[in-house]
């Protein structure tokens, strides 16, 4: 009957709404609706063929573009013989957990033969981020950018580039990952490292049968561009860099930054970085490279990755130059490198740091081992936050907070370790058990937080990326050693530190983070090393709902997987 009077009330009051519904609409805001058909193909590197989990055939897979403020439609639909769930890196899904993608975290995974759609607003972000698998070790080849402009009319706050390219960095296997990893869990031990980095999915030419898996971008003299640059690798942090060319830092993990040049960025798995790369050196054919920094007595793939910058008109005979990358054990530059980075923290990109604390958090980041009667030594390598190695639980905790279902976690995590040590004195070889239990802390809604993440000694000192969900924070501060409570916050950066979603734990030392609360929610927060999340590297934070009405969660969509 209603529909009949506006029919019957002719064009104008048709008009009208179509008026009032514009008006509802952000001017700019759009709809971006993208199709993911998770579906296995054989791909050939290294004179390898195998059969690879993709999205639409494509590896790596599509880029999503959206601008800051519109609306992203993705339906997934699983071909492959995996459970699957995609998660989409370093956007904040205010209060919309279920779009999130943390397989037993936020949903349950997409079966074979199902579809799932993430549907969520992107709000207050631009730059540069992107989506990977989160459910075993599939995100070894199920990984894409993000690509967030922004709001029309509103200009970037460094130069215009005349072009960009995703540079995005990966880690290849001949094996079947899967595989592999399995056979390293029924060991106990630290699967095979990978067998080659690649640049947009391709090796280059220092590896045998690449010369045609060479990544190439070609410039015009006197141009700038835009690289926006993803690190996608499982295990490894990488150094980048461009022969005879500087690079502009602009933006890290999707935030404006102070600019500055360099000869070479460090980045680790989860986290981006856009630079601005000027094509001003006599035209040519440089290297671009990546490979693996490593400063702890660990095994890694130290093999370098290279694509070409080419200028136009250069025939491909021209041999490449090879950029000097720093020595794979740096320490001094990784250091030097992550002290540059400050917040742009101009009026329309404030930084507006937590200077009150409400909750303070002391986490420590441990190697263990574990008893594991099948496997090859008796016992199995272990991972803990506060000495406790996470288990993932069968259901969802979103679901399972959000529906009140009891028996599935607790809210008890430790705010500090049991029991104070000299975490980063000489390596810890006894008592290296660790507890088992699916244990979260619960956060009240707009509390600000304050988390310091300390390395320990237990087996070997590491550098640890982490990857907190749902949020950005603050890197307000990071030392060597031990962190002390009496002098360190002395020296913290509450003016422009850099606004993350990931941050690398520096090799026997700690980082200090702070966050506003203000997104309810199940969180998840783990090392960005696929190796030790597996481990157990994990925890997450219950956000409670506010009081007010757009401070709930929202309810769950119709067609989330069941469990």
């Amino acid at each position: 009957m209603a529909m009949g009077k506006i029919l019957s009330s002719g064009p104008i009051l048709l008009f009208l709404l179509y008026l009032v519904a514009l008006v509802s609409l952000p001017a700019d805001a759009a709809v971006k609706r993208y199709q993911f058909d998770v579906q296995v193909k054989n791909v050939s590197r290294l004179c390898h063929a195998k059969p690879i989990v993709t999205v639409n055939g494509m590896f790596p897979g599509p880029t999503i573009y959206a601008r800051d403020g519109d609306r992203v439609v993705i339906n997934v639909t699983n071909y492959a013989q995996y459970n699957m769930s995609i998660h989409w890196h370093g956007l904040k899904q205010f209060r919309n957990g279920w779009a999130d993608g943390p397989a037993y975290i936020t949903q349950c995974p997409i079966q074979n033969g199902h579809s799932y759609t993430y549907d969520f607003n992107v709000t207050g972000q631009r730059g540069t981020l992107w989506w990977h698998a989160h459910i075993f070790w599939l995100r070894a080849t199920v990984y894409g950018a993000i690509a967030i402009m922004p709001k029309q009319g509103t200009p970037f706050p460094f130069p215009q580039p005349y072009r960009e390219t995703n540079i995005v960095l990966g880690e290849w296997w001949n094996n079947d990952v899967e595989e592999v990893v399995k056979q390293g869990n029924k060991l106990g031990l630290p699967p095979n490292t990978s067998d080659a980095h690649t640049i947009n999915g391709k090796p280059g030419p220092l590896f045998p049968c690449s010369e045609k898996h060479t990544f190439a971008m070609e410039v015009e003299q006197g141009k700038t561009y835009l690289l926006r640059i993803i690190n996608a690798a499982l295990n490894d942090e990488l150094f980048f860099a461009v022969a005879g060319h500087n690079m502009t830092v602009v933006e890290i993990d999707a935030v404006y930054t102070k600019p500055f040049t360099t000869q070479a960025i460090l980045i680790a798995p989860g986290q981006t970085t856009n630079v601005l790369v000027q094509a001003n050196q006599a035209p040519g054919r440089y290297f671009m490279a990546a490979r693996p920094f490593m400063d702890a007595p660990l095994t890694v793939d130290n093999k370098t990755a290279t694509a070409i910058l080419q200028y136009k008109g250069i025939p491909n005979t021209i041999l490449p130059i090879l950029p000097k990358l720093p020595l794979p054990n740096d320490t001094a530059f990784a250091l030097s490198y992550n002290a540059k980075l400050r917040s742009l923290d101009s009026p329309l990109y404030p930084a507006n740091v937590p200077l009150k604390v409400d909750r303070r958090l002391f986490y420590t980041i441990g190697l263990g081992i574990n008893p594991c009667p099948t496997c090859l030594n008796g016992t199995r390598l272990t991972a803990s936050l506060n000495n406790i190695t996470f288990v993932m639980p069968h259901i969802g905790l979103l679901q399972a907070h959000y529906l009140n279902i009891k028996g599935v976690y607790t809210a008890d995590f430790p705010d500090r370790p049991p029991q104070p040590f000299n975490y980063t004195g000489a390596p810890l070889t006894a008592n290296l058990g660790t507890t088992l239990g699916t244990r979260l802390s619960k956060i009240a809604f707009n509390s600000t937080v304050e988390l310091v993440l300390q390395d320990t000694n237990l087996l070997t000192v590491e550098s640890h990326p982490f990857h907190l969900h749902g949020y950005n924070f603050f890197v307000v501060g990071t030392g060597i050693g031990n962190f002390d409570p009496a002098k360190d916050p002395a020296k913290f950066n509450l003016v422009d530190p850099p606004e993350r979603n990931t941050v690398g734990v520096p090799t026997g030392g700690w980082t200090a983070i702070r966050f506003r609360a203000d997104n309810p929610g199940v969180w998840f927060m783990h090392c960005h090393l696929e190796l030790h999340t597996g481990w157990g590297l994990k925890t997450a934070f219950v956000v409670e709902n506010g009081k007010g009405p757009d401070q709930s969660i929202l309810p769950p969509p119709k067609d989330l997987p069941p469990c």
